[in-house]
């Protein structure tokens, strides 16, 4: 799974409606350029690509007072949604998803509701777990990578990330049923982009062709 479509459709759904350059500014302003494939060029192609799919319904907008052509905004569908959450979802529970696309998904997991996110996190944790017992029946952690030789580090290395990730996973977990973060349903959420006209102090600065659009 590609982390660029649930970022955009989630970036898209906390505005209501946003043109691309609002989205690709928020993504920068969360740093998703620097841990994920969201770059300008990749924002702008699937702001495009969503809209002919219909995830996404785009309004054209008079121009703006100091000149230059319409720009497109874009508004979230029922198709879109739908999209958006099981590609939330599955982010949250996959075992094995890449860190960019678990990265998405902990920026929008409070679209949930509470309780829903933390059956999607144990789910995760279970998988992880299956995933050690299954492949230590051919690999023994406690006997180290050197029974298999150098190869050994390959499997040494996937063991501790699971180990790792599954330890982190229990810590969100126990923060959550702590009460941690507003979730839906559950009151006014974190704002977590950026309000029209406020400057983005992690802007990479970098122009792009569609950024008028």
């Amino acid at each position: 799974m590609s982390a660029i479509r649930l970022l955009v459709l989630g970036a898209v759904r906390q505005h209501g409606r946003a043109h691309g350059y609002q989205v690709r500014n928020d993504l920068e302003y969360w740093g998703a350029h620097e841990w994920s494939n969201a770059k300008p060029g990749s924002i702008y192609h699937a702001l495009k690509q969503m809209a002919k799919q219909g995830m996404l319904i785009a309004h054209e907008i008079a121009p703006s007072t100091v000149g230059g052509p319409p720009r497109t905004e874009y508004g979230i569908t029922e198709k879109g949604t739908q999209e958006y959450l099981t590609l939330l979802r599955e982010s949250l529970t996959s075992y094995d998803q890449k860190p960019d696309v678990l990265s998405a998904a902990l920026g929008f997991v409070v679209d949930l509701g509470r309780e829903e996110a933390l059956e999607l996190l144990e789910e995760r944790v279970r998988g992880i777990e299956e995933w050690r017992t299954a492949v230590t029946e051919h690999y023994v952690p406690a006997d180290g990578p050197g029974q298999l030789g150098h190869i050994g580090e390959i499997m040494n290395f996937w063991v501790h990330s699971a180990d790792s990730g599954a330890e982190w996973t229990r810590g969100l977990i126990q923060r959550i049923k702590g009460g941690a973060y507003t979730f839906a349903g559950e009151g006014e959420p974190f704002v977590g982009v950026l309000s029209a006209g406020e400057e983005n102090p992690y802007s990479t600065g970098e122009t792009h062709p569609e950024d008028a659009e």
